[in-house]
């Protein structure tokens, strides 16, 4: 089984090259993970390390991995940056788009059991995405929503009337304002 430490990014390998399996393992540079934040919509992306296993899976391969990065985004309540870690495992079965084993229905798509595990993904020839992987699956753990730890939404303490009649009333009621007060 071939070993592979620090691989470049972004990283593919063919269904052919896999031979036995493969171990990779990544630690990306500041500039892979700072396009990575961009894409993400992060504010910074401190740390990413992803240990990925290629094993033979029918004709295709079984891609799995743990993924480990601390990242920084927005907190969705107070607007504040912080820092959190992320750590994830994945597994995905990948197939060549000419198998026989992806067994379409006849509408031409695979066939779905809600209590069974997920199909395999079909690759457009027969070159996986490794990268593509890693990031979709650390995309996933994101919360859509993240939220600081200890940050509380704190409503109005009154609702605000925004009609433009509000003010010609706060002018009116105030006889500071220049109100006549009646």
């Amino acid at each position: 089984m071939a070993e592979g430490v620090i691989d470049p990014w972004p990283y593919s390998v063919t269904l052919g090259r896999m031979g036995r399996g493969l171990e990779l393992r990544f630690d990306l540079d500041a500039a892979a993970r700072k396009d990575i934040a961009k894409t993400l919509n992060l504010v910074s992306l401190e740390s990413l390390e992803a240990e990925v296993f290629l094993r033979p899976w029918m004709d295709g391969a079984e891609v799995s991995g743990l993924i480990r990065a601390r990242v920084t985004q927005v907190c969705s309540v107070s607007a504040d940056e912080f820092e959190e870690p992320v750590e994830s495992r994945f597994s995905v079965r990948v197939l060549p788009a000419d198998s026989e084993n992806t067994s379409p229905d006849e509408h031409g798509d695979l066939a779905l059991d809600p209590e069974g595990d997920d199909p395999p993904d079909v690759l457009e020839g027969e070159t996986i995405d490794v990268s593509g992987y890693v990031i979709e699956h650390l995309a996933l753990e994101l919360d859509p929503f993240p939220r600081k730890p200890g940050a509380v939404f704190q409503p109005p303490a009154e609702p605000v009337d925004l009609s433009p009649f509000a003010a010609l009333k706060a002018l009116k009621s105030d006889p500071d304002a220049g109100g006549d007060g009646a």
